[in-house]
């Protein structure tokens, strides 16, 4: 279980800040077009913090930064902390194309009206393992690498322990600062003056405290019915244990089940299971 870190602890890397911080209209737009080298002439945030849940049934996701442009353009940026070396990350984007592409179309529009759409992952680790500060996938042809299948989606991955003199300086000095070093450059000046302004602000302190006191009642309840729930397993196992030791003496299964308490349907087949019948 992760320690929820105090107010004064928060940095860039934290969800809540970064959310806030690129909640700056100007900010967000300029890290779009640096990571993606284009233009943008204007974006507008659908939902402060996006959640989408096509269906009941469906695991809902939420979006720490969801954005479109004047172009209809859709970009989800996150930031991410915790890699999993099974895969999860890539399978992760995936899962939130799928659920994207989902809420645009359930607004109405045919699938050939789907805009261009960028998720961005921006990660204090290497999630590939080859030392590159960004890593861009598109759906290409194993035949023929040129040739792009124009589905228009795109995933990024940046990798604040990566380096490259290619690399943009505002994004170098972005990845530097994400990964804990010195405030370097213009663009991570604002960057930063707007991280120690959201500190001082008392509403959005008061905001992150009441959650913070929610996620730990939260983490206390699953701890509590984790652990209630063990002592029931270890319970089951107990009576399965004797169950079995009354079995193999020749006990009667009705007589088992009265006194373990389980039920005579469970019994025969612990007793058939173990060619004890």
């Amino acid at each position: 279980m992760a320690r929820i870190k105090s107010w004064e602890e928060l940095t860039i890397q934290d969800n809540f800040l970064f959310q806030k911080v690129m909640n700056n209209k100007r900010l967000c737009k300029y890290l779009i077009e640096k990571i993606l080298n284009i233009r943008i002439h204007d974006i507008t945030y659908p939902d402060s913090e996006k959640t989408i849940d096509i269906r009941m049934d469906s695991k809902s996701v939420r979006l720490d930064v969801y954005v479109t442009d004047e172009l209809g353009r859709v970009y989800d940026i996150e930031i991410q902390c915790t890699n999993d070396p099974n895969g999860g990350l890539a399978k992760r984007t995936r899962y939130y194309q799928a659920m994207i592409d989902m809420d645009v179309l359930e607004k109405g529009s045919d699938y050939e009206e789907l805009k261009p759409s960028y998720i961005i992952f921006i990660c204090t680790f290497d999630a590939f393992h080859q030392g590159k500060p960004i890593y861009t996938f598109r759906n290409l042809c194993l035949e023929d690498s040129s040739l792009d299948m124009g589905d228009e989606a795109t995933k990024i991955f940046l990798n604040s322990k990566g380096h490259s003199n290619s690399l943009d300086p505002d994004i170098a000095a972005f990845l530097r600062y994400v990964d804990g070093n010195a405030v370097e450059g213009a663009f991570v000046h604002e960057l930063d003056m707007e991280v120690q302004r959201i500190k001082r602000h008392d509403e959005t302190r008061r905001e992150y405290m009441t959650l913070a006191m929610e996620l730990r009642r939260q983490n206390k309840e699953g701890y509590k019915a984790g652990k209630e729930a063990g002592k029931k397993e270890g319970l089951v196992e107990g009576k399965t244990s004797t169950a079995l030791e009354m079995l193999q003496d020749g006990v009667p299964i009705e007589t088992i089940a009265k006194y373990t308490k389980l039920s005579v349907e469970y019994i025969t087949k612990l007793s058939k299971a173990h060619n004890l019948i």
